[in-house]
């Protein structure tokens, strides 16, 4: 078979982290001659990339798996990300699997094609975590409307609860000069919005091997990027609360790019679980973080990871949680089910939460989160804002998301997409998406 006649298909699980480090992995087979296609398609070599967070996501890598094949049983499949870092060999035994990189390989995929004749056994090229102490930038591109542009990776906290540090080694960040000249070649390509990701992008700074000194900050790394030009919008994904410092805030409120829109861990509404899950914070200091924002910015989105069901959570802890967040100005929550996780502090803690009651409480948290967002959404009705228009398109309407990540409808116009226009905010459907009709205002 020629060179030129080889595809490739990608299927990702997990963060926008992933996302990046899937177009980079992708465009670096395109450059060597490989066509991509979409992963239902049969395809020459399947790549799976995993995350390891919750337990699900190891369930859902054994489907994808069996996906890859349905499309093509002679396929090449290839499985990378955070769980094959941590259990290469449960990986191993996935009928169909024929490679299995680690961390440090993941990125030298081309060096392992070689042969793509199926192999009769599993070839595993791990790594000791200590070894992934290098940096290699990703962006996103060509997927989506918007990018995803990595920062930073690993993490040198020590949460109970958390196997991320196992699987990505420690914290770590590209130079700001590279970052800035990421961003560029995006705006290149027409895209108007970069979301920026990593682990823990707060902690940006640290060189690479981990070298703790503090090259630049994360903000330093914000005020470069806001001068980037032909880039519309720029948006943090994630960030501790203990990282969110007031300078950025107060700088993002004034900023040419960056748009309010924060998503802030919290994980536990009490201060007693906290520390069991050895959170660099307490519950005050979120509550200020929040607070500091809607004084500066009233429209800001605010989003929030919480965790139910981890060891310890009774009744009244979990009540402790329910009503802070119910008390708190924030937009929507990501709520995640605690699950045990190899090699960490947590599973062996006492007072472990039966599953029922995990399922219950993360309903109860759902809930809660839908009242936020439309809460929120309904206190936008009436404003003018500016939305991108993204590509996807459902029963003749076009979405997208205002600044402050108002989800957004009108009837689809082609000429539309990946444009930002002015609209005003009608009234909320029975969906619970905002109907907007075009402002009197332009196209930007």
């Amino acid at each position: 078979m020629n060179l030129e006649s080889k595809t490739v298909a990608f299927h990702t699980l997990g963060c926008k982290l992933n996302f990046s480090e899937t177009s980079t992995i992708a465009r670096s087979l395109q450059e060597h001659g490989y066509l991509r296609v979409e992963f239902h398609q049969p395809a020459d070599v399947y790549v799976i990339n995993t995350c390891s967070v919750t337990a699900n996501a190891d369930k859902e890598c054994r489907t994808i798996v069996k996906n890859a094949l349905k499309a093509n049983p002679d396929g090449f499949v290839i499985v990378v990300g955070c769980y094959a870092q941590l259990k290469p060999e449960e990986i191993a035994q996935m009928e169909g699997v024929d490679l299995v990189l680690g961390a440090t390989e993941k990125f030298n995929i081309i060096q392992y094609l070689d042969d793509l004749n199926k192999q009769s056994e599993t070839i595993i090229h791990s790594c000791e975590i200590d070894e992934a102490d290098f940096y290699v930038g990703s962006y996103s591109i060509g997927d989506r409307t918007r990018a995803f542009l990595k920062v930073q990776d690993g993490c040198d906290y020590k949460c109970t609860y958390c196997t991320i540090p196992l699987a990505r080694g420690v914290s770590r960040s590209d130079k700001m000069a590279n970052v800035v000249k990421n961003a560029y070649e995006i705006a290149e390509q027409g895209i108007k919005e970069i979301v920026l990701t990593g682990v823990n992008i707060g902690d940006y700074g640290k060189g690479e091997f981990g070298n703790k000194k503090h090259e630049h900050t994360f903000l330093e790394l914000v005020q470069a990027l806001d001068e980037v030009e032909n880039i519309e919008r720029i948006r943090i994904s994630s960030i501790e609360p203990n990282l969110l410092r007031n300078e950025i805030i107060e700088f993002v409120a004034q900023s040419k790019r960056f748009v309010p829109h924060f998503h802030i861990p919290l994980q536990s509404g009490s201060d007693e679980l906290l520390k069991k899950m050895k959170r660099r914070y307490l519950t005050a200091l979120y509550q200020d973080r929040v607070q500091t924002i809607r004084q500066i910015m009233p429209n800001a989105c605010i989003g929030v990871d919480v965790i139910v069901g981890f060891p310890g959570e009774t009744d009244e802890l979990f009540l402790e949680t329910y009503n802070f967040l119910n008390d708190l100005p924030i937009s929507y929550l990501h709520v995640f089910t605690y699950s045990e996780r190899d090699n960490t502090e947590a599973i062996a803690f006492e007072g472990a939460v039966d599953q029922h009651t995990r399922k219950e409480r993360n309903k109860m948290l759902r809930i809660l989160s839908e009242k936020k967002r439309l809460a929120f959404y309904q206190s936008q009705l009436g404003s003018t804002q500016k939305v991108l228009w993204e590509h996807e398109s459902k029963n003749d309407k076009m979405y997208g998301f205002t600044e402050n990540y108002v989800k957004v409808e009108m009837p689809y116009d082609e000429q539309l997409v990946n444009q930002i226009q002015h609209v005003d905010l009608v009234m909320l459907n029975a969906l619970g998406i905002v109907e907007a009709q075009a402002a009197q205002a332009v196209l930007i």
